[in-house]
């Protein structure tokens, strides 16, 4: 029988394969409609599948409405995250995203210092160098000449805001839960999406182009809405309120090997003898940090410059 940490360690784990298979996805999208457009139209239809679920209920209704301003904040990182990935694919490529989201754990760790005084202990630091050690050597297949050659192009900048707007999502979800359903708080964060994607078309004046989506567009979008957006969604917002952010972005290090190991999961395709090791270094790296995090999670994070006991929005 799993505890419910070791359940919260499996939904997390599946989130991240989730998100691995999102940058695949959202490459072939990209150049089908603007950023913005795209961001809004996963919302919307993320939305629609989950709403119908909280209505049904009241008890879930009732807890909706005061759900909504903490998942407007929530939403507001989540959503500058997903326009920074579509954008920055226009002018970089999978790869150099992947590399740069290798840094949201550290730096997730180096914010929660500040916002929850959860101090960086010497073996977390060493394990946050060992999983990008792991997550490099499967980006760029263990060759120091590749590593060296990479250069910061126009995506690349835009993609690194959204690597703060990954760390601050996860942030926000620990120090705004309230003892929500995960359900309730996840379409709370999905309406405020809605709500700031539909600004952002507004006030850009940005076309929407959705009927210009073929059908493996299609495909894609709705791998998109199911895993990569209310799935990963719901299973980070459960693992973040359980683990705490520190213990989820960890597992970000795996993110390079799922890519790699998705399509020999799912049609055999075989992985180079020069991977495995950034492989076993990257789940190294990030079962270590489980390990060194655990004992820093606080049970009661506080904001600093405030009383310890919880605020309500």
């Amino acid at each position: 029988m799993l505890t419910q940490n070791g359940y919260a360690h499996l939904q997390v784990l599946l989130a991240t394969f989730f998100i691995a298979g999102s940058f695949i996805v959202s490459a072939q999208l990209a150049p089908a409609a603007p950023a913005a457009s795209l961001t809004l139209l996963r919302f919307v239809l993320a939305t629609a599948l989950l709403l119908p679920w909280i209505l049904i209920n009241a008890e879930r209704r009732k807890k909706l409405l005061p759900a909504l301003p903490r998942g407007l904040v929530i939403s507001l990182f989540y959503s500058l995250f997903f326009i920074c990935l579509f954008e920055a694919l226009h002018t970089t490529s999978a790869l150099n995203t992947g590399t740069l989201f290798t840094l949201v754990p550290v730096l997730t760790s180096l914010l929660g210092i500040w916002l929850l005084r959860t101090p960086i202990k010497r073996p977390q630091a060493l394990s946050y160098l060992l999983g990008m050690l792991g997550a490099l050597w499967i980006i760029f297949e263990g060759s120091p000449t590749r590593v060296l050659a990479l250069q910061l192009n126009e995506g690349d900048k835009i993609f690194l805001l959204g690597v703060l707007s990954m760390c601050a999502y996860s942030l926000s979800m620990k120090l705004l839960y309230r003892g929500d359903s995960v359900g309730v708080l996840t379409c709370a964060t999905l309406l405020g999406g809605i709500f700031w994607m539909g600004l952002a078309v507004w006030l850009t004046d940005t076309p929407l182009h959705w009927q210009a989506l073929g059908q493996n567009d299609l495909l894609a979008m709705a791998y998109l809405v199911a895993c990569a957006t209310l799935g990963s969604v719901y299973l980070y917002q459960s693992g973040s309120i359980r683990l705490g952010p520190q213990r989820v972005m960890a597992y970000t290090y795996l993110n390079p090997a799922a890519v790699t190991l998705l399509p020999w999961l799912l049609i055999g395709e075989p992985i180079a003898a020069v991977l495995w090791p950034g492989i076993i270094i990257s789940c190294l790296a990030t079962w270590q940090l489980q390990r060194t995090s655990a004992a820093t999670v606080p049970k009661k994070p506080s904001v600093p410059g405030t009383p310890s006991r919880r605020t309500h929005l």
